[in-house]
C-alpha cells in the first residue's frame, strides 16, 4: 500500500501543468486541493474522540467515497497533479470515516441489544 501510495503522490507532484494555461493554476489546483481534503479531518478526528459516527449518513458517505473514486480514476488519467492529491488523501479520509462508522454503529446495536435483553 505505501508503494501504490507514493507512486500517486508521485504523480500528483510531477504532473505538468497544461501549457495553455497560466503558471498560477497548477498551484491554485494544489491549495484547492489541500482546503477541500483537510476539511475532514475535524470529522474524522471527531469521530475518532467519541468513539461515535451516529450523526453520519451512511448513504452520504458511501456515495461521496465513490465519487472521490472517479475523480482519482479521472485524474490519473488526465494526468492532473491536484486532482490526484486531493483525492487520494480524500478517499482515505473519507473510507476510514466509514469505516469507523460501520465499527462504532455495531458496537452501538450491540450494546442497544444487550440492555433490550437485560430488561426483559
Amino acid at each position: 500500500m505505501k508503494t501504490f501510495a507514493a507512486g500517486l503522490l508521485f504523480t500528483a507532484l510531477n504532473s505538468a501543468a497544461p501549457s495553455s494555461h497560466p503558471g498560477w493554476v497548477q498551484p491554485l489546483g494544489f491549495a484547492a486541493a489541500f482546503c477541500t481534503t483537510a476539511a475532514f479531518l475535524p470529522q474524522l478526528l471527531r469521530v475518532i474522540k467519541y468513539k461515535s459516527a451516529r450523526d453520519i449518513s451512511l448513504g452520504t458517505f458511501l456515495l461521496f467515497s465513490a465519487g472521490v473514486a472517479m475523480w482519482l480514476i479521472y485524474g490519473l488519467y488526465t494526468n492532473s497533479g491536484p486532482v490526484i492529491a486531493s483525492n487520494f488523501f480524500t478517499l482515505i479520509l473519507s473510507l476510514t470515516i466509514l469505516y469507523l462508522k460501520l465499527k462504532y454503529d455495531r458496537r452501538a446495536s450491540l450494546h442497544t441489544e444487550r440492555d433490550e435483553e437485560s430488561k426483559t
